[in-house]
């Protein structure tokens, strides 16, 4: 029997995407154009095993999917918009919960450049109305006032590490533009958590975000695949290398008929 065909790279996918078989690896995260994200389903009907997931792929690109994949983890009554009607919709829903202040967050854009916050509904949609660039699909949320902003790096069982992130000028906790972090110590919640959202997405490793609320409740904010380390212990290289070590671990596992 011939042995599998593995994928390493996005240029070995390139080539060979289309002769790929049943039993072929792609172990890589792929870069995809949006458009192109529906070629890891045919992958997978395909029968070409992928690592990590297909649906940890997908979901580290689109905070829309997460919104929808994590619900249970997240702030009560996140809500995926997709039109204006939908947004009247949780327009009035938000109203009849006495919601006041918003977030909301454009689907595929990172470093905290897509999110805004804004005083209530009727400014969102009062934007909206008068915008000529349709801005769907957004994920939109309950603000929630002095939270403590979280960031975990877990690599498989190799390492973990979770550090606060503030930023003293503006509600982006974003460390590029001038924010501040420390060390944080998980709890048990906190990381069973992490646990379940990894497990739910199928992550081998992830950049996960929290929100702590003043009460000590904790929610999902975001969780990537991928992700800087800027305000971490560890550097940048030594993380890539780590997850590195998982993606090895997974082709032995495999070799070895142990997964």
């Amino acid at each position: 029997m011939p042995s599998p065909y593995i994928v390493r790279t996005n240029s070995q996918f390139r080539q060979r995407f289309d002769t790929l078989q049943a039993g072929d690896v792609v172990a890589c995260v792929l870069g995809m154009k949006p458009f192109e994200e529906a070629l890891l389903l045919d992958l997978r009907e395909r029968g070409i095993i992928i690592f990590p997931s297909a649906i940890s792929q997908i979901a580290s690109r689109s905070k829309c999917l997460q919104a929808r994949l994590f619900s249970p983890f997240m702030v009560p009554n996140t809500k995926v918009v997709s039109s204006r009607a939908e947004l009247v919709h949780v327009m009035d829903e938000y109203a009849r919960l006495g919601v006041g202040r918003i977030i909301t967050k454009k689907d595929r854009a990172d470093c905290g450049l897509g999110i805004n916050l804004w005083q209530d509904f009727e400014e969102l949609f009062n934007h909206v109305s008068f915008s000529p660039v349709e801005p769907w699909p957004l994920v939109i949320q309950p603000f929630i006032q002095d939270a403590t902003d979280i960031r975990i790096i877990w690599i498989g069982d190799i390492y973990r590490e979770a550090y606060w992130r503030k930023s003293e000028h503006g509600f982006r906790n974003n460390l590029h533009f001038g924010g501040k972090s420390g060390t944080y110590h998980l709890n048990e919640d906190e990381t069973r958590l992490c646990s379940k959202v990894m497990k739910r997405g199928s992550f081998p490793y992830a950049h996960i975000d929290l929100l702590k609320t003043v009460d000590g409740t904790t929610y999902l904010s975001e969780i990537s695949l991928f992700g800087g380390t800027k305000g971490a212990k560890i550097d940048s290289t030594t993380c890539a290398k780590l997850k590195e070590e998982v993606n090895l671990a997974f082709l032995e596992s495999l070799s070895q008929g142990t997964l």
